[in-house]
């Protein structure tokens, strides 16, 4: 029985990633020990190395959705239906560990992912806190952790969508797409090929994209976008004048910001046709300020504007279920997929960082 643990960390902010040995802790009740076999590098792994996020307790392990093996387990560990899980078992779990179910964003607003309360594995745990993070050989499940099983899905293609996809879920949810509408996507990152993976599974007539790289929009295309334009040298004008071209002059029914630039988030409201709906996902850190004109950009459109933030249960657990469909697994197995290992985590954030991968997965 293992009594080390080999673990990748951001020691501080703007530091390259280390290689550190933890020892693996006496187990809790009701906890367990998950043996990783994938996790991943994304975005927000990129905004960890460049601390701008609020409230991070480096050094720090990152990786916050996982895959990987029961190892051992310490008690009861149920799923939500009160199935046991048994060691051995393949899971994934939420990424969120701690919320309070006692305060107004949990009770009142039905709003977890707003609670002040919210922990979470690898970003608002830090290396202080054990094996708390997916770049590392084990994921000490810590007690009220929640498991899903991985029962007809496989690791790596669960990991394809990673934590993008129950995001880009809520955000679909969020957009409250009716059957047969007009989606445009902005951005062609992770979240954003989601968006568009989930919006033509949800029943949309037209699913439009704007991104770039080409690489990223050709792998638009094979998950469900039917237009793609690239941004690159072209201007807002112009952008605009192509959603029109493919919107009978309208604009979208629906647009779903995932690019994370602020201007973005400003011309998804231009983008989109009068009394149609904007979600906004991916203003994840601050980026900056855009500018609007209140009466032009939303109120003469009579939009409806929604944030969108992070995901909750629901969301990694309908996640699977889309991964069990045979329409969910074709979307996602679309999406090329490198792997890389503890001690290559420095030139994977880079590749993230510039949008030279579609999607990157840590594989202790």
């Amino acid at each position: 029985m293992s009594t080390g643990c080999l673990a990748a960390v951001i020691p501080a902010p703007h530091a390259p990633v280390v290689l550190r040995e933890f020892s693996i802790p006496p187990l809790e009740p009701d906890s367990a020990l998950l043996r990783v076999e994938f996790s991943e590098v994304c975005g927000t792994d990129v905004h960890l190395r460049e601390g701008r996020l609020a409230g991070v307790p480096y050094p720090l392990i990152p990786g916050h959705v996982t895959v990987g093996v029961l190892d051992r387990i310490r008690g009861g560990l149920t799923d939500v239906d009160g199935r046991r899980f048994a060691e051995g078992d393949r899971v994934t779990f939420l990424d969120v560990h701690r919320t309070c179910h006692r305060c107004r964003a949990c009770l009142l607003d039905k709003a977890s992912t707003r609670c002040p309360q919210r922990k979470v594995y690898g970003i608002t745990y830090g290396a202080a806190d054990g094996l708390s993070g997916g770049w590392a050989q084990y994921v000490y499940l810590k007690p009220g952790t929640l498991c899903i099983g991985l029962e007809g899905v496989e690791s790596r293609l669960f990991m394809s969508g990673g934590c993008s996809l129950p995001t880009a879920l809520h955000a679909v949810e969020r957009a409250a797409l009716r059957i047969g509408e007009t989606v445009l996507v902005l951005g062609a990152g992770p979240v954003g090929l989601s968006c568009a993976a989930l919006a033509k599974l949800s029943g949309a007539g037209k699913v439009l994209c704007i991104g770039a790289p080409d690489l990223r929009l050709a792998a638009a295309r094979a998950i469900g976008a039917d237009e793609t334009l690239n941004f690159e040298g072209c201007d807002e004008a112009a952008r605009e004048a192509w959603v029109r071209l493919h919107t009978q002059g309208r604009g979208a029914d629906v647009t779903i910001e995932a690019a994370g630039a602020p201007v973005a988030a400003a011309q998804a409201m231009r983008f989109t046709r009068d009394a149609g709906r904007v979600v906004i996902v991916g203003q994840y850190t601050d980026c900056g300020d855009a500018t609007i004109n209140p009466h032009r950009d939303i109120n003469r459109k009579h939009l409806d504007i929604r944030g969108c933030w992070g995901s909750d249960y629901s969301h990694f657990h309908r996640a699977v279920e889309v991964l069990r469909t045979e329409a969910g697994r074709r979307a996602w197995s679309t999406l090329s997929v490198e792997e890389r290992p503890l001690d290559g985590l420095n030139a994977a954030l880079d590749d993230v960082a510039a949008g030279r991968s579609i999607k990157l997965l840590v594989r202790p």
